[in-house]
């Protein structure tokens, strides 16, 4: 029987069950794959209009992998996987400029280009917070500047006048001075690939569940991993000391009211071509392990 495949997902939880043997000692069989720091963030840049919704469409490999709710939500009516709806996650978030922008106030940032991850939990998260100041004519999205790591880097370059940043790069963006203008916080989905065995599934979520305990009671003592994760350049100047705790997860039910709110809420800002989000049914959706 094939490993149970565990590649973390930019968050803290997965590297603190690793290195204290979390998993093992749940009984799961798994290997374990580091993707963001390895190929220097570059799996992140995948160009114009290419997000975590394109990524669902390839393939992933993990037997258990992450993004906003939204596109999981889109991504599992497409059957591209099961959405799991034991969890879900909440990360903080915003949208970002420089410490000398003129840009002070969210009514400001209108017709500005904003950066943000296409289908990707920075383009929802973006157009839910800036609608409650701007039309929707007025919020100007660029998808052109790559996922998380590229993004970042536009803006601590000065090519971009607003950034949307979340987890490690939104500590880091705030470490340097540059200012939130509103904040994005959003929630994260889970998506079940393949045929996992339940069980092993369950091992993986009892191993994660300890490790949220931990960073709960102790956050100052694991936001060192952030640099497991970080390409290697941007290391010297990282104090993750000052950094939070991230990503939590939540071991509430996302229900079937969240998900057909969501999905309609989707559908009616046209963020996906018109019938192209499937059939929206909960129950063919999604994955109970309860």
């Amino acid at each position: 029987m094939a490993k149970f495949l565990i590649e973390p997902h930019f968050r803290l939880q997965e590297w603190i069950a690793e290195e204290k043997d979390y998993f093992r000692q749940e009984g799961l069989e798994y290997e374990f794959r580091e993707l963001m720091r390895s190929t220097g963030g570059k799996i992140h840049d995948k160009g114009d209009k290419v997000g975590a919704y394109q990524s669902f469409e390839e393939g992933r490999k993990s037997n258990v992998s992450c993004a906003c709710h939204w596109t999981v939500n889109v991504a599992a009516s497409n059957g591209h996987g099961k959405m799991m709806t034991d969890v879900y996650s909440v990360a903080p978030a915003g949208v970002f400029v420089a410490p000398d922008s003129p840009i002070k106030e969210p009514s400001q940032l209108a017709g500005v280009p904003v950066s943000v991850g296409y289908q990707s939990g920075s383009h929802y998260s973006t157009v839910q917070a800036l609608e409650q100041y701007l039309k929707p004519e007025e919020i100007n999205l660029v998808y052109a500047d790559g996922m998380l790591f590229a993004r970042m880097e536009k803006l601590f370059e000065g090519s971009a006048p607003a950034v949307h940043l979340f987890g490690g790069p939104y500590y880091f963006a705030e470490q340097l001075g540059y200012r939130k203008v509103i904040d994005c916080t959003f929630m994260i989905g889970t998506m079940i690939h393949g045929d996992p065995d339940p069980e092993d599934l369950r091992k993986f979520f009892r191993a994660l569940r300890r490790a949220q305990r931990d960073l709960d009671l102790r956050p100052e003592l694991y936001t060192h991993y952030y640099k497991n994760e970080f390409p290697d350049r941007f290391h010297a100047r990282m104090d993750t000391r000052r950094w939070g705790p991230g990503e939590r997860l939540v071991f509430e039910p996302y229900t079937k009211d969240v998900y057909e709110e969501s999905f309609e809420w989707i559908a009616s800002r046209g963020i996906f071509p018109q019938g192209t989000m499937g059939a929206g049914q909960y129950e063919k959706a999604t994955l109970s392990l309860a």
